[in-house]
């Protein structure tokens, strides 16, 4: 597959990466905690994710780090090895390089064709969901309300609070220095968007979020002594600060490799690879779809890419890696092009982490959450309501069961919009088997019948076909259309083959039409398509 030179379009993935960056900082720190994880640990996962992932991977929009959904996984397993400082987080270290390898084995087992497989509306209804998750979990966070973790994105929080009733509190505790702020930052944002873009070509180098980012710091460093409209540091980024490089090495945590033939080890990290995979792959075709290129990123070596990410995770102390929509969608938004993007936004991470992390420390969180605000709106645009309603209840129902389980719990979203989606295929299959047309019997009492065959006919159309074929009255003239078939399921070559005896004694004439010929009351279908298996299925020669 080709794909375009990387450097071509620095100009694009530049001003790209520092957006996604700037989205991914608070995400990378947040998830960390809401995992029970120490905040380094979500930062390695973010420069990896970027560079390492982003280097090896073959999506050009795709950006890879630490993912809310596997962040109660997380928090259980560190939980259930012993707790963070009795050796927990390093018994889980070693099930994320297990995942890693595992990842792998599904990447070369060509298992990544499962992404191909995932109905159009769950995934509309998945970028829905996370839209509607952003901006609920944002307002407390540009208000000033930052009890809640970035990156804790369940229903139900650990501070006993859920998403609703956090909101409502906002009123008790509302910072005026932080929501002036954030609603400035909102405001450079839309002024950006809407009517300074496209009218030269700085504003395109220079990105909104970034000019929001260094006017927050300002606003910061003059307000600090203002008392009322100041900023608390309690709304701050929180990167971690070492005193000294040795302070900084000792950040890095390694695996405890003697628990590595543990049974809940090995049973978290198929956990964790399985559901890791399960996302990335949701989030390449969501992302795919996003992209206005329509380029299609190849499964396979994602997984494998997704895998070499978690093994070096893990071997240093960073958090579980996946594919992640969020700053996939703001990469895509700000313009990125091409994989440079997401493996500069690793770079920056690394920088702020080695270099500048006391400036990182003067961004207000309020800002923070005004750029994701804007990203979630454009994730979850009422006109997408509006277009998958029209689509009919087929597309919409398992839109909206996604949008609105995945607002409580992202895995019983995803999976129980899957289980609809698939149940909805199904139907639909059935239903649509073949078309068939009869006529009035003619002066000499014959009836016609003709039956066309559908393009793929499987075993769930076996019971409508059989129910057709035996309602067949006597003395009739059944015409069999297979042109335009081709795939036949075995079983339903069967039941043809049955009926064949039926029809003898029920005085029904059967013409088989197919690319091969006509034939008239064949003495065997299943000899007539000559069956060949492929790939565990039977295709047959029309």
């Amino acid at each position: 597959m080709h794909y375009s030179n990387p450097f071509k379009n620095f100009k694009n993935d530049i001003p790209a990466s520092v957006v996604v960056f700037f989205v991914a900082l608070p995400l990378c720190l947040g998830i960390a905690l809401a995992s029970g994880a120490p905040p380094f640990a979500g930062l390695i996962a973010g420069i990896i994710g970027g560079i390492v992932v982003g280097s090896i991977s073959g999506s050009n929009i795709g950006v890879s780090g630490p993912a809310a959904g596997l962040a109660s996984i997380v928090a259980l397993a560190i939980k259930d090895f012993g707790g963070l400082d009795n050796g927990g987080f390093e018994i889980l270290l070693v099930a994320v390089v297990m995942s890693g390898v595992i990842q792998i084995v599904l990447g070369l087992l060509k298992a990544g064709i499962i992404g191909y497989y995932f109905p159009s509306s769950v995934i509309k209804g998945m970028l829905v969901g996370i839209g509607v998750i952003i901006i609920s979990k944002q307002i407390p966070h540009f208000f000033g309300l930052d009890e809640n973790y970035e990156g804790a994105w369940d229903f139900f929080q650990e501070d006993g609070e859920n998403t609703i009733t956090e909101i409502l509190r906002i009123g008790e505790f509302i910072s005026p220095g932080a929501t002036l702020v954030g609603f400035i930052g909102l405001g450079i944002l839309l002024l950006w968007n809407n009517v300074l873009n496209g009218k030269s070509k700085i504003f395109e180098i220079i990105q909104g979020p970034l000019v929001a980012v260094v006017v927050g710091i300002i606003y910061y460093v003059l307000t600090m002594d203002a008392g009322y409209w100041s900023i608390s540091t309690d709304h701050l980024v929180k990167v971690p600060v070492p005193e000294d490089f040795d302070s900084f090495v000792g950040q890095f945590r390694f695996p405890d490799f003697s628990q590595a033939l543990r049974g809940d080890v090995i049973l978290v990290g198929f956990t964790i690879a399985l559901v890791a995979s399960l996302e990335t792959l949701l989030c390449v075709e969501a992302t795919d779809k996003l992209d206005p290129r329509k380029r299609v990123t190849p499964t396979n070596r994602e997984l494998i890419a997704q895998g070499t990410g978690n093994i070096l995770s893990g071997l240093v102390g960073g958090l579980p890696i996946t594919q992640v929509i969020v700053r996939s969608s703001a990469n895509i938004q700000s313009g990125g092009r091409t994989k440079m993007s997401a493996i500069l936004h690793g770079f920056l991470l690394l920088a702020s982490v080695i270099l500048i992390p006391t400036l990182m420390n003067k961004i207000p969180l309020s800002v923070l959450a005004a750029i994701l605000l804007v990203v979630g709106y454009k994730l979850a645009k009422p006109s997408t309501f509006k277009q998958m309603w029209k689509a009919g209840w087929r597309q919409f129902i398992p839109f909206i069961v996604t949008v609105v389980l995945l607002y409580f719990n992202f895995l019983l979203g995803v999976g129980v919009g899957l289980a609809i989606g698939i149940i909805v295929t199904l139907y639909q299959s059935f239903q649509n088997s073949h078309f068939l047309h009869a006529t009035q019997s003619n002066e000499d009492g014959r009836n016609e019948v003709k039956m066309v065959l559908a393009e793929e006919v499987t075993f769930f159309n076996k019971a409508t076909i059989l129910k057709e074929l035996d309602n067949l009255p006597q003395n009739t003239f059944l015409e069999l259309d297979v042109r335009k078939t081709n795939y036949l399921d075995h079983d339903v070559i069967e039941i043809l083959d049955d009926f064949r005896e039926k029809a003898k004694n029920r005085k029904i004439n059967i013409k088989l039409i197919s690319e091969r010929g006509i034939i008239e009351n064949p003495d065997s279908f299943l000899e007539f398509f000559k069956l060949r298996p492929i790939q565990d299925k039977f295709k047959f020669k029309r």
